[in-house]
């Protein structure tokens, strides 16, 4: 059976309180499944709550949604990959949509959050994705392989830590989720940039409008090998009957 990643993008939901009465609701759903590893990105200030809450499970791992790539300083309101691991956290979002499109984050920036995050001993979780527009345009792949290059280039030490999610923006958070076999396609070309250029990084995620209606169609093509939800993992439980169908 082929070893599946299910990571939790919890967003700006879900607090510390929150955090332990969700985990106390997902542990009670059931044993996960075999041949599969968690992720839980929660906000900052809830990672510490639920790394306590996971500790002993070696299949679940908890990580941050950003870093900032300067070690420490001035830098009100950010936090870095030092902290971010001193909190429980051992892997972070690098890139995600929401930073790169609400926040303003550029490729380069991205790839001093993945240098960062290496230097930390974290291991990045690294989204890439195209627009709508991109998309109409043919561009699709001319974009992620700009971001893959920015994010990627020149750093082989640590490659083998590096996870890629392919998140296309159209599809995120609207109900609209790429085709089984559009996700596979993009797939295919992204492990080929990588085998050609980061050979190190051989795990690739797709996110965008996963739920438990459509996970299980996403993760029968072989090139996908696991997910990143957003919405859909707020709810305990309907995570873990998601992880478990999934992982069927």
């Amino acid at each position: 059976m082929k070893y599946r990643v299910f990571a939790a993008n919890w967003k700006m939901n879900i607090g510390p309180l929150e955090a332990r009465e969700y985990l106390r609701s997902f542990f009670s759903a059931g044993q996960l499944p075999r041949g599969c590893g968690v992720w839980f990105f929660p906000p900052a200030v809830s990672v510490e709550a639920v790394a306590r809450g996971v500790a002993g499970h070696d299949n679940i791992a908890v990580g941050v949604q950003d870093i900032y790539w300067e070690p420490k300083g001035a830098f009100t309101g950010a936090i870095s990959g030092a902290i971010a691991s001193q909190a429980g956290a051992r892997m972070t979002l690098v890139g995600h949509s929401e930073r790169r499109h609400v926040f303003g984050e550029t490729d380069e920036q991205t790839g001093k959050k993945v240098a960062a995050a290496l230097a930390a001993d974290l291991s990045p979780l690294l989204c890439v994705g195209e627009t709508l527009a991109q998309r109409e345009a043919g561009e699709t792949i001319a974009v992620i392989s700009r971001q893959l290059e920015a994010a990627l280039a020149g750093r082989a030490a640590g490659q083998s830590r590096v996870t890629v999610a392919y998140e296309p923006v159209w599809a995120i958070g609207t109900g609209r989720n790429a085709t089984p076999q559009d996700a596979a396609d993009v797939h295919k070309e992204i492990r080929a940039w990588l085998a050609k250029h980061a050979p190190g990084i051989v795990r690739i995620l797709y996110g965008g409008s996963v739920n438990l209606k459509n996970v299980a169609q996403l993760l029968a093509e072989p090139e996908l090998d696991g997910v990143l939800v957003g919405g859909a993992s707020l709810d305990p439980h309907g995570w873990a009957e998601l992880v478990r169908t999934g992982a069927a």
